[in-house]
């Protein structure tokens, strides 16, 4: 948004001087960030706050990995803001009552936030700008998070899109609207005297036990780790990301993904800075458009979540209402999650979220694939414990993903699409050198053996130290048996049909 508009202006008479309230919520940045932007234009002395309040995702408590990575990030915002003439006071509790005490201690009568898309996020700021309006308090609302706001592509009928590949050509031919805003140089604080939390006072962090050494050996939560990533990622991943972002072995995907959920950097600023890259160099055209393919996937899961608001619990089919399901309490479905299901590239997989919050696209789908069409595991098991344990945990992406690999979304996967873990794993962690990572205990045997130790001779087993059963489990299931189950029970639901 350009300075000088009618949205920034804000209609409001910043003579007064009277404060306004920047309310923080998953846009943790200070660059491209049109509220802040807005707020600093009203002339105003700015209240930055945050206010944490783990109810309002609407029966959706966040996740121990995504707390962890909250924390970083405000901490990261708070010395931001701070090297700015700012400060972040940090609150809890119902975010309107919050607000209103805030506003009756301070005297502010203007609120600005950047929008969130997740149904109920949706629900509670629709009644909150409506109680603030009620008061004669300014509230005005941006999109911070998105590339275009999930209702704005329509189709030819007016309606949502169904059809990934339809949505994705109507957004590149809307294009994006605006620039990118620079991070204000200087904050005027207010001296105010809310004292707020202490950062350790929210309960974010693990304690007994501290699981997250992974997670901090592998991430730096915050808009300057966000803008290193995305350099890397550029000077290192771009070029020949179309041939090389299934590849497990190799360190060729951007990783953005947690930044952006928690908008540490936008997506508007990615988007644009890979076209500058592109433009500058053409022969990176095709590798731009993949990556920013992903970008638009992450758009249409927003898409899908506005016209179906119940994705994350319902299946977006309704015909998959009747699949034969197993049973939730199967301790195969334990197995999977604990990674030892005997299938080494599921198995890496899962360690490798375990440990680090994170899991490459890749083996998300062959390890959703896994637990649903080998063990028959409901989707709902899986998007679960995505939820809890993945840093980029996002409600749409976490359920518009699961149910494509279900079969059950949108444009999705066809069912009797079955990956099978062993020829997955040997034609993209071609050496095994992605699960001698994440499992040591098979690092000894042979490329040929590494994604089925199963049938290697018990002679290279021995050499390998590997005891199969012991040092690592047999199979749980046998993939022949387990797809043709799998299918078996597609066919019954089309019976049904």
């Amino acid at each position: 948004m350009a300075k000088g508009s009618a949205e920034t202006q804000l209609s409001v008479d910043a003579a007064s001087r009277a404060p306004a309230v920047m309310w923080f919520r998953q846009d943790l940045r200070l660059a491209d960030n049109p509220a802040l932007e807005a707020a600093v234009a009203s002339g105003r002395p700015l209240i930055c706050v945050y206010i944490w309040d783990d109810t309002a995702a609407g029966g959706w408590p966040l996740g121990g990995a995504v707390r962890w990575w909250l924390h970083n990030s405000l901490a990261s915002l708070k010395a931001d803001l701070e090297r700015r003439g700012g400060r972040l006071i940090l609150l809890r509790g119902e975010q309107t009552t919050v607000l209103e005490q805030l506003i009756a201690e301070s005297g502010a009568d203007l609120v600005v936030w950047n929008r969130r898309y997740e149904p109920a996020g949706q629900t509670s700021d629709a009644a909150t700008k409506a109680r603030l309006k009620a008061l004669g308090v300014a509230a005005q609302s941006y999109n911070a998070s998105l590339l275009f706001e999930p209702w704005e592509l329509k189709t030819g009928t007016g309606g949502g899109f169904k059809v990934y590949s339809a949505f994705a050509r109507a957004a590149r031919a809307r294009g994006l609207a605006g620039g990118s805003l620079a991070a204000p140089a200087r904050i005027e604080g207010l001296a105010f005297s809310v004292k707020g939390l202490e950062l350790v006072q929210l309960g974010l962090l693990p304690q007994k036990p501290d699981w997250a050494a992974g997670l901090r050996a592998t991430w730096s939560p915050g808009e300057d780790g966000a803008q290193l990533r995305l350099e890397r990622f550029l000077a290192n991943g771009l070029a020949g990301y179309s041939e090389t972002r299934n590849r497990l072995d190799l360190d060729a995907t951007s990783k953005l993904s947690p930044h952006l959920q928690w908008g540490e950097i936008s997506p508007n600023r990615v988007w644009r800075t890979v076209e500058a890259a592109v433009a500058a160099n053409p022969d990176l055209a095709e590798d731009g458009r993949v990556f920013c393919s992903e970008l638009l996937w992450r758009e249409f899961s927003h898409h899908l979540l506005h016209h179906a608001p119940n994705m994350p619990e319902h299946n977006w089919k309704p015909a998959f209402d009747g699949f034969p399901w197993g049973d939730a309490g199967d301790p195969l479905l334990e197995a999977w999650r604990r990674g030892q299901t005997g299938y080494p590239l599921v198995d890496a997989a899962m360690r490798e979220l375990w440990v680090t919050g994170f899991m490459h696209n890749r083996a998300r789908m062959i390890a959703a694939s896994f637990l649903i069409k080998h063990l028959l595991g409901h989707w709902r098991v899986g998007e679960d414990w995505f939820w809890d344990t993945l840093v980029d945990a996002s409600l749409a992406t976490n359920a518009a993903s699961w149910q494509w690999v279900a079969g059950s979304g949108a444009d999705a996967s066809p069912f009797f699409r079955i990956f099978n873990p062993v020829t997955q794993g040997q034609k993209f962690d071609p050496t095994g050198a992605y699960v001698r990572r994440w499992l040591p205990q098979l690092a000894g045997l042979p490329d040929q053996f590494i994604h089925h130790p199963w049938v290697a001779p018990a002679e290279i087993l021995s050499r390998a130290n590997v005891r199969l059963g012991e040092t690592y489990p047999k199979p749980v299931v046998d993939h022949g048996a387990a797809r043709a189950r799998a299918l078996a029970a597609f066919q019954s639901l089309k019976e049904a049909a």
